[in-house]
């Protein structure tokens, strides 16, 4: 406890810490505001419906907000495909290859392409969800009440404004924050689903559809799985080098390791 207090103590780590706290809010602020001219209460309906599939999941990394179709639904993906992308094209693309090579200038020159390519998946990902929301309905009320070429426009730029600013919010962490401000973002989350999918698997487990054992197995197999990941990200290895003879003035040092 007492370290956790000197972190307080230390005016740039301090600063780094509240500025990454504020980015997160601002985060989870922006999975609350609904995109205009979809009926939100549908949609929560359908991705409860459908809490162990495909939409699930993805609410679960845009932390609640496709659940609400909330400006930050498509999340932080479309840059994850994006950066995968670019590192796939580097291994088979002279060019790219090379540019990754030139230091900084190189790296910079890499993260604007994906940035850009993240522009260009969003707007794909956007107009296919725009898209599929107008054959959704639940208990015959449309997840859309007024579906036009207007909604279909503010949509798809209401989706890909926010995925770019979560970019920008990410990068901004990264440089100013504490650690990887991507990976935060993912982290918060899953972190904000963790109360709700908490409470859906006591009330499983009220249903008889969860037996006791099955939670407890759960809770040790991610436990299990975190320790793992702890023990391979802080592992390392010592490897011997061996140093050539030096001659410095007179005296000569033979090789060492």
């Amino acid at each position: 406890m007492d370290q956790l207090l000197n972190i307080f103590k230390i005016p740039e780590l301090k600063r780094r810490i509240l500025f990454m706290l504020g980015m997160l809010f601002i985060f989870r602020l922006g999975a609350h505001v609904p995109t205009p001219g979809v009926n939100a209460h549908v949609m929560n309906m359908l991705v409860s419906q459908q809490a162990g599939g495909f939409l699930g999941f993805f609410d679960l990394f845009s932390g609640g907000a496709l659940g609400q179709f909330a400006i930050f639904s498509l999340g932080i993906m479309p840059y994850i495909s994006a950066s995968i992308i670019l590192q796939l094209l580097t291994a088979v693309i002279p060019q790219l290859e090379a540019l990754s090579k030139e230091g900084d200038a190189g790296r910079k020159k890499i993260t604007q392409y994906t940035r850009y390519l993240t522009v260009g998946i969003c707007i794909i990902q956007a107009t296919a969800v725009t898209f599929w929301l107008k054959t959704i309905n639940v208990g015959g009320v449309p997840l859309v009440p007024s579906y036009n070429i207007m909604f279909v426009v503010t949509t798809v730029l209401t989706l890909t404004a926010g995925t770019i600013f979560l970019m920008w919010l990410g990068e901004q962490m990264t440089e100013y924050g504490i650690g990887n401000g991507m990976s935060m973002l993912i982290l918060a989350g899953i972190v904000a689903r963790i109360p709700s999918q908490i409470g859906r698997m006591l009330g499983l487990m009220q249903g008889g559809t969860l037996s006791l054992f099955q939670v407890l197995l759960f809770v040790a197999v991610m436990i299990v799985l975190t320790a793992v990941a702890v023990v391979s990200q802080q592992s390392y290895r010592k490897i011997p080098v061996q140093y050539a003879q030096r001659i410095i003035g007179r005296k000569i040092y033979r090789g060492q390791s």
